[in-house]
């Protein structure tokens, strides 16, 4: 068996639609969503790193009337999309960014992050609801010519797995076991714990590959403040898990996520390209995996008597 684990990437690719259910939305993140996404995409070329785009599927829309009226979600859901983003299109539709994800010279995989931005763990959250974004999600993606594998719940809310299995995913990132930001960091530097996850396979033939780090977790005065000491804290967060990866075993991974709109200045660039350059220099020099998702549920599920199974 091989010695050495996997470093997989998932992106958040949402525009407004992360936001769009938020009284305040971070104006940084919202109007610096598109330069995030091409700034990232730019990157990962750079340096040959593919990544899964999960991609919330009204972006692939190149227009609409706003109203959305046959679609079961609560009232008020579209309001921002009919109001105050009504003469932002930016912000609703990318068709112009997916396009250029899937001309990437990389070998990216698209993703789902829902038709919406609907949270799947909320109690509000009917089965219909979640059939009718999943659905409209694989129906345009099928337009495009794409079948959708892969899914990432909007902020990490898990829930209607069962909905997953019936619409044709085999893969979706599951929760951080440990806590993030902060903590995740000072746990990984001074307890040494690992930031290596273990696919598994759930009760609906799914495989969860839970995250391990969120690479913008820590923000603002302490990021600022830590690396005017230590340089950027995220980075050696990273760049340790990866480490572990080259020294783990076959079933292990390195599971790191972001969105696109994370990336908001020169300082966030950097960071990024500190960690990618470094995951390039690791794979050159060892056997280390640079995975997507699909890529991943395809192994487990290949090697399905390996894995630990959640089924009780």
């Amino acid at each position: 068996m091989s010695t050495v684990g996997s470093v997989v990437l998932s992106i958040d690719a949402e525009l407004g639609w992360g936001f769009h259910d938020l009284e305040s939305p971070p104006t940084d993140r919202v109007e610096n969503a598109r330069r995030g996404w091409n700034t990232l995409l730019d990157l990962l070329e750079r340096y040959s790193v593919p990544a899964t785009w999960a991609v919330v599927g009204h972006l692939m829309l190149a227009d609409c009337d706003g109203e959305h009226a046959d679609h079961p979600a609560p009232p008020g859901w579209f309001d921002r999309e009919r109001t105050t983003w009504a003469d932002r299109p930016d912000l609703r539709f990318g068709p112009e960014l997916i396009e250029a994800v899937l001309e990437s010279p990389v070998e990216h995989e698209l993703a789902s992050h829902s038709y919406s931005h609907v949270l799947f763990g909320d109690s509000r959250t009917t089965r219909t609801l979640a059939d009718a974004e999943l659905e409209r999600a694989v129906g345009l993606a099928s337009q495009w010519g794409l079948e959708l594998t892969s899914f990432v719940y909007p902020r990490n809310d898990v829930g209607h797995r069962e909905a997953l299995a019936d619409h044709g995913f085999r893969t979706y990132r599951g929760k951080n076991p440990h806590l993030e930001g902060m903590y995740r960091i000072l746990e990984s530097a001074i307890v040494d714990r690992s930031l290596l996850v273990r696919p598994s396979i759930d009760e609906y033939g799914l495989v969860d590959i839970p995250a391990s780090l969120f690479l913008f977790g820590f923000e603002g005065r302490y990021r600022r403040l830590l690396e005017s000491v230590w340089g950027d804290p995220m980075v050696r967060t990273a760049c340790r898990g990866i480490d572990q990866a080259v020294d783990g075993d076959d079933d292990q991974v390195c599971h790191l996520w972001l969105h696109p709109n994370n990336l908001t200045g020169p300082r966030d660039d950097e960071r990024m390209a500190a960690i990618l350059a470094y995951l390039e220099q690791q794979r050159q020099e060892t056997d280390l995996r640079v995975e997507t998702m699909a890529e991943i549920g395809e192994r487990c599920i290949g090697t399905r008597p390996s894995l630990k199974s959640t089924v009780s």
